[in-house]
């Protein structure tokens, strides 16, 4: 069961990085800034499977956690690869 002091961090790490997120959209970094918003988005969705969707406390998903992980640094490969085609065109 997920106590209620984690659930509050969980939420507080959340909306610090929503901010983080929010303040980093208006910066001029180009291609730099998407991967930036791209890892925060990433972590962001770590924290809501990890706690709030209970795969942190379950036990022998090990491999589902690896090929979860697999999967998003997958995806945010090519995604980033993606944007630094469009942006040195």
């Amino acid at each position: 069961m997920l106590k209620y002091g984690t659930s509050v961090k969980v939420w507080l790490a959340l909306v610090l990085l929503t901010g983080l997120t929010l303040s980093l959209a208006g910066r001029p970094w180009g291609p730099l800034n998407m991967l930036m918003v791209l890892a925060i988005a990433t972590f962001k969705s770590g924290l809501v499977a990890s706690y709030f969707m209970h795969l942190n406390y379950e036990k022998g998903l090990g491999w589902l956690k690896g090929m979860i992980l697999g999967v998003i640094l997958l995806l945010a490969i090519l995604i980033g690869l993606t944007f630094f085609d469009i942006a040195y065109r």
